[in-house]
C-alpha cells in the first residue's frame, strides 16, 4: 500500500498549501521536480565543464614548472626564475583573462611580511595573487576555488634546488587559473574568488593572510574550495585510475561553542557542518556534470599529518574543503630529484595527467557557477516535531534585493546512516514546511533555496551546527 505523506507550507503573504505525495515517490531524484528540463543556466553548467582545456592546463602547469622552484623563500628579483617571476606570470595571466571579460577581475598582490617561524624564520613577504569576479546582485557573498603556488624538496628549507612541483601545486594553480577563463565569460549573482595562494609548504601562511583579510572585511564566505594536488593518477599503491577524486571535509567546525556543543549533543549535526554538506553538494555536481568522476567524501579535515590551505579558514569557521586526487604518489611528492634503486623521485611533469586535472578543474568551475548563481543558502533554518507524527522545518526569507533570481525552498531529508541527501520536495517560496508522517527522530533535515532556472544553493542543517551564516 502506497502511504500518502501531507505536506503543509507556511507562506510569506501567500496562503498555506497542502499537498499529498505518495511515498512511493519521494526521492530527491524523481519528487517535486519543478525544474525537470534543463534551463538556460543548467544547460551552461554542462558547457561549463565542457569548456576546460586540457592543453591550457598543460601550458600552464609546464610555465610554471619552468621557473624553476617555487619555494616561499626562493629568488624574487629574477624574471625566470623563483617565487617572485612566479607569482608576477600568474598575476599577468588573471589580468590577460580580466582584459578579455571588460575588466570583469578585480587583480592585486596579497602580501604580509613573516618572520620568526620555524620555517620562516627571516622577515619574508609571502605573497598571493588574488582575482575577484563581482557578483551583480549579492556582491557581499563569496565562493572561493585557490591552488597554491610554492613548492619545496626534501628539505623544506631548501629554496635553491630545482622544484619543479608540477602536481604539487602547479596543477592546482593551473586549474585555478583556467577556472577564471571559462567562468569569466559568464555573470553570476554571487561574487567567486580566484586565488594562487603562498607559503603553504612553510605554514599555510597564505591562507591565513587571505581568511583573516576576509573576516576583517567581512566576507560572507558560503564555500572554500582547497585544489592540492590535481593531477596524478598513479598511486604509490599500484593503483592507477583516472575516474575517482577525493573532498576531505572536517566535521564540528572548531568555533563552535560550549553551548552550540550541548545543543548539537541532542539534536546532531556532527555529519552535518557546513563543509560537509558543501562536500555533499559537490559530489552531486560530480554526478550529475562531470562525466566519469565519482567523488569520495572523507569525513575529515585532511590526510593523517597533512595539511592543507582551506584549513586556516576552517579555524575561523568558515565553510571549506579539499578537492584532490584519490591516489598519491609519495615518491613525487616534497621529493629531491633524483633516481635510487630503479625509482624516479621528484614531482616532475610527466607525473601529470592533465585530462584528469582538466576534470577536477571541471568539478570546481561547475561548483562555483553553480553556488554564485544560485540564491544565498537559507539563514536560520530550525525545526521542531518532537513526540508528534510530523516535522516542521522553518528559515528566514532571503533578502529580495540580493536574490531576486529566487523561485523558493527545496527541503531535503535523509536517514541518519546515509551518506548522501535521499529525499526532497521543492515548497515554493515560502519559509515554513512542515512534513506529516515524517518523524523528526528517524531522518537527518536541511533545506536548499532553489533559483529560477532550478540552480540550488548548499542544503543547510538546522541550527548552529549547520548554518552557512547570513
Amino acid at each position: 500500500m502506497i502511504k500518502n505523506i501531507p505536506i503543509t507550507f507556511k507562506s510569506v503573504g501567500l496562503s498555506a498549501l497542502s499537498l499529498a505525495l505518495p511515498m512511493a515517490i519521494v526521492s530527491a531524484t524523481t519528487i517535486g521536480n519543478a525544474h525537470a528540463a534543463d534551463t538556460k543556466q543548467k544547460a551552461a553548467l554542462y558547457d561549463i565543464a565542457a569548456s576546460i582545456s586540457p592543453e591550457r592546463i598543460e601550458d600552464d602547469i609546464t610555465t610554471l614548472v619552468n621557473f624553476g622552484t617555487r619555494h616561499t623563500l626562493s629568488e624574487t628579483e629574477s624574471d625566470t626564475r623563483g617565487i617572485g617571476a612566479a607569482r608576477r606570470w600568474i598575476k599577468s595571466e588573471f589580468e590577460e583573462i580580466s582584459s578579455q571579460c571588460g575588466g570583469c577581475l578585480e587583480v592585486y598582490f596579497q602580501s604580509e611580511t613573516i618572520s620568526g617561524e620555524k620555517r620562516i624564520p627571516n622577515p619574508t613577504e609571502v605573497v598571493s595573487v588574488i582575482a575577484i569576479q563581482r557578483g551583480a546582485t549579492d556582491p557581499g557573498r563569496y565562493v572561493i576555488m585557490s591552488g597554491d603556488i610554492d613548492s619545496r624538496v626534501s628539505d623544506v628549507m631548501d629554496f635553491t634546488s630545482d622544484s619543479p612541483g608540477a602536481n604539487d601545486n602547479a596543477s592546482g594553480v593551473a586549474g585555478t587559473l583556467e577556472a577564471a577563463r571559462v567562468l569569466s565569460k559568464y555573470k553570476f549573482n554571487g561574487t567567486i574568488v580566484y586565488a594562487a595562494l603562498a607559503g603553504e609548504e612553510q605554514g599555510l601562511f597564505g591562507g591565513r593572510i587571505m581568511a583573516n583579510q576576509a573576516k576583517k572585511d567581512g566576507w560572507r564566505i558560503k564555500a572554500v574550495l582547497n585544489n592540492d594536488m590535481i593531477g596524478n593518477i598513479e598511486g604509490v599503491n599500484g593503483v592507477i585510475n583516472n575516474t575517482t577524486a577525493r573532498i576531505f571535509a572536517e566535521g564540528t567546525r572548531v568555533t563552535e561553542t560550549e553551548a552550540e556543543a550541548r545543543r548539537r549533543r541532542f539534536t546532531g549535526g556532527e555529519v552535518d557542518s557546513p563543509s560537509r554538506n558543501l562536500a555533499r553538494y559537490i559530489d552531486k555536481v560530480a554526478d550529475q556534470y562531470i562525466e566519469n568522476l565519482d567523488t569520495m567524501v572523507v569525513y575529515r579535515l585532511d590526510r593523517f599529518g597533512r595539511g592543507g590551505h582551506h584549513r586556516p579558514f576552517n579555524d575561523l569557521g568558515y565553510p571549506g574543503i579539499r578537492i584532490m586526487e584519490t591516489n598519491e604518489n609519495y615518491t613525487r611528492q616534497h621529493q629531491d630529484l633524483r633516481e635510487e634503486d630503479g625509482i624516479k623521485y621528484g614531482d616532475t611533469l610527466d607525473g601529470v595527467n592533465f585530462d584528469y586535472a582538466a576534470k577536477l578543474t571541471g568539478l570546481n568551475a561547475v561548483t562555483l557557477a553553480s553556488m554564485a548563481w544560485a540564491p544565498n543558502p537559507p539563514a536560520n533554518v530550525s525545526i521542531k516535531g518532537a513526540v508528534q507524527p510530523s516535522t516542521t522545518l522553518m528559515w528566514d526569507a532571503l533578502n529580495e534585493a540580493q536574490n531576486p533570481q529566487l523561485k523558493g525552498y527545496k527541503v531535503y531529508w535523509r536517514h541518519t546512516d546515509a551518506p548522501q541527501w535521499e529525499y526532497s520536495k521543492f515548497v515554493g517560496d515560502v519559509t515554513e514546511a512542515t512534513l506529516e508522517n515524517v518523524v523528526i527522530d528517524n531522518y537527518f533535515f536541511g533545506v536548499a533555496s532553489v533559483n529560477n532556472d532550478g540552480v540550488e544553493s548548499v542544503v543547510v542543517y538546522p541550527g548552529p551546527a549547520g548554518s552557512f551564516g547570513e
